[in-house]
């Protein structure tokens, strides 16, 4: 080699180094997972906290939600389905059916206040918007359906309750549908690997399965999704136990876990959709930082929002919770007594992706020269290109040759998705950053 060396240099040439890789690689002919979207849940009577607030600061909050240019553009919203008796205490659910109708196969007495917590207020506010999707879950059957009587603390699911609990479901989506709102996703259980003082109720992944083939067939109109795990490696379970029974794997049609016992760090075993369909972090105060070490800033959703979409090849995922009050780790918290409301900047963090990763958007290839950059890419149905740059490190990167007419979007301590204009194909990864190239 040193002889080439030497021979172009007597010929008065300079050796040609090969070009460093580009900081970012698109491949789009590699294709992962469709999009279904990005949400947040208000359960357990969260937007009755909204409500206290004045119309100009409720108007506010749902743009910050909802709206795609003023906010995250959300396109899922999670629902609570009711199990408590009304008159409940603050943090539980009115159910539609609070008393025993007199035993499994009597006549259900079901009943509905056209409100629902307000939880119909601000689904029609995201219609509104354009969300068309909605997920309705249920924490527990009523307590007279389960063999501890009560609504919280675990307990179990009686057999002879299965189509009771199935119909009850099912009416709950019916009366949704009276208010102009389409349930399109039903979950008959929420961590059932966790016995909770509030509204909770367990099943084995066996048990699951036996469900799921009772309330398929009932809920044809809905796709039916099972079993929001407490952790996502105890998913895996649920989702097999479905895969292996061939009349349960028909009928359910998302796998969805949540994060707080084990987080994303693989596909669960399923061909269908999977969400990450509840988490947020461990904290002990209100924080809107955006890297501040504390495990719950914005910059810790970011990561996990990345690994979701790259490990767990997720669809969806749904947030816990859109807002809420006190020493929350909520994208926003809201003061009911001095009728304020802050926004953290967990809040941009998710926005960063809600915002312009749509519905039914593609997942393709993408890979970085750099370990410290966390990249994934996406292609919109109109065409659009999203990547995703969370730059780990504590030195900027530069990005040169980015595709196309671009703009790039800034979140870190002192932005919020700020617009940049892309100049000569070049972008700035700063440290600690996440940039959000959209290609038009």
């Amino acid at each position: 080699m040193l002889r080439g060396i030497v021979a172009i240099a007597l010929l008065g040439l300079h050796p040609v180094h090969p070009a460093p890789p580009p900081a970012v690689t698109l491949d789009e002919h590699v294709r992962h997972q469709q999009i279904d979207g990005f949400g947040i849940s208000q359960a357990f009577r969260r937007n009755e906290l909204l409500k206290t607030l004045p119309a100009e600061q409720q108007r506010e909050i749902l743009d910050l939600w909802f709206d795609r240019k003023k906010g995250a553009g959300l396109s899922i919203l999670r629902l609570g389905i009711g199990s408590s008796p009304a008159g409940s205490p603050y943090d539980h659910m009115v159910s539609i059916q609070p008393e025993n109708p007199g035993g499994p196969d009597a006549p259900p007495k079901y009943v509905w206040d056209g409100d629902d917590n307000s939880q119909v207020w601000v689904a029609k506010e995201a219609q509104r918007y354009g969300v068309r999707r909605f997920f309705a879950d249920a924490w527990s059957a009523p307590g007279y359906m389960k063999d501890n009587g009560d609504d919280k603390n675990g307990g179990t699911l009686l057999p002879e309750w299965r189509r009771a609990y199935a119909n009850y479901l099912v009416a709950y989506t019916k009366f949704y549908a009276k208010e102009g709102i389409r349930i399109t996703d039903l979950g008959f259980t929420n961590e059932p690997d966790w016995t909770a003082t509030y509204a909770s109720m367990r099943f084995t992944p066996e048990q699951a399965a036996e469900f799921v083939k009772v309330l398929g067939p009932i809920a044809r109109d809905v796709d039916v999704a099972c079993c929001d795990s407490f952790g996502w490696n105890e998913a895996k379970a649920y989702t097999a136990a479905i895969e292996a029974d061939p009349e349960a794997r028909r009928w359910v049609k998302t796998h969805t876990g949540h994060t707080y016992a084990s987080p994303v760090d693989a596909p669960l075993p399923t061909g269908r959709r999977t969400w990450m369909s509840e988490w947020n972090p461990n904290g002990d105060r209100w924080n809107t930082a955006w890297d501040d070490g504390s495990g719950f800033d914005g910059f810790t959703i970011a990561s996990a929002v990345h690994d979701a979409l790259t490990l767990g090849q997720v669809s969806g995922y749904v947030y816990w919770l859109g807002a809420s009050r006190g020493a929350t780790r909520a994208l926003l918290q809201i003061d009911d007594v001095a009728k304020t409301y802050s926004v953290s900047k967990r809040l941009w963090a998710l926005a960063a992706y809600s915002r312009f990763i749509r519905p039914g958007a593609v997942r393709v290839g993408a890979s970085a020269a750099d370990p410290a950059l966390k990249v994934s890419a996406f292609r919109n149905p109109d065409g659009s290109r999203v990547i995703e740059v969370l730059n780990t490190g504590t030195a900027a990167v530069t990005w040169k040759g980015v595709p196309g007419r671009a703009t790039a979007y800034v979140t870190n301590n002192d932005n919020s998705l700020t617009p940049s204009p892309v100049a000569g194909r070049t972008v700035t990864l700063q440290p600690r950053t996440l940039t959000t190239v959209v290609v038009r």
